[in-house]
């Protein structure tokens, strides 16, 4: 990554976790069947695709259990505590991460794409935590957990990344942002999403 220094990621995927569970700790009681703008799920379908996502990070790096059901087929039911599956899934992805070196060549990941540099792999998965926030808080009214600071690494591996993933149906086709975009509504219409769906609050 041409823009970042070394060990950046750490601070970028840090700050996704930070936002993913702040977002999820702000859903109001009666949100949680709420749509929001991955079309066709509820916010707690976002909430287990993110916590399965989390999870198959953590397993690809260190082994183990990987996500308990598909990620890409979310129940839209979650028993008991509704934030402990997200908050297991994120101090493991935050423990497994730990162990990789800030310069590793090639960290093993549940993406198409398989291994990947440690700088690329975990703003990757910086990138699901951070995106799926933000589908949240726009769903249940909540600010945006994304800025610029964050959005622009996160954009510099989208782009690397994310067209193969689309054949698979995890990212709907960019959207035109505009020549006067910022990077949060660049990184948001790249991967699809409109900036300003309802319930936005930036």
């Amino acid at each position: 990554m041409s823009e970042m220094a070394a060990g950046q990621w750490r601070i970028v995927l840090d700050e996704a976790h930070k936002a993913l569970r702040t977002t999820v700790e702000g859903i109001p009681s009666d949100a949680w069947d709420l749509p929001t703008p991955c079309e066709q799920w509820t916010v707690t379908q976002v909430l287990q695709h993110a916590t399965g996502d989390q999870t198959a990070f953590a397993a690809a790096i260190v082994g183990g259990a990987g996500p308990q059901e598909d990620p890409f087929a979310p129940s839209g039911r979650i028993e008991g505590d509704k934030l402990g599956g997200l908050r297991a899934a994120l101090d493991a992805s935050a423990q497994a991460w730990n162990r990789v070196a800030d310069d590793d060549p090639e960290v093993p990941t549940p993406l198409p794409q398989g291994k990947l540099p440690a700088e690329v792999a975990a703003v990757a998965c910086a990138l699901d935590a951070a995106v799926h926030a933000w589908d949240i808080a726009a769903a249940t009214g909540q600010p945006s957990p994304l800025h610029d600071e964050l959005a622009r690494p996160l954009l510099e591996v989208a782009r690397q990344i994310v067209e193969p993933l689309r054949n698979y149906g995890a990212y709907a086709p960019a959207l035109a942002a505009g020549a006067e975009a910022d990077d949060v509504s660049a990184l948001l219409a790249y991967l699809g999403r409109d900036p300003q769906w309802p319930g936005v609050r930036l």
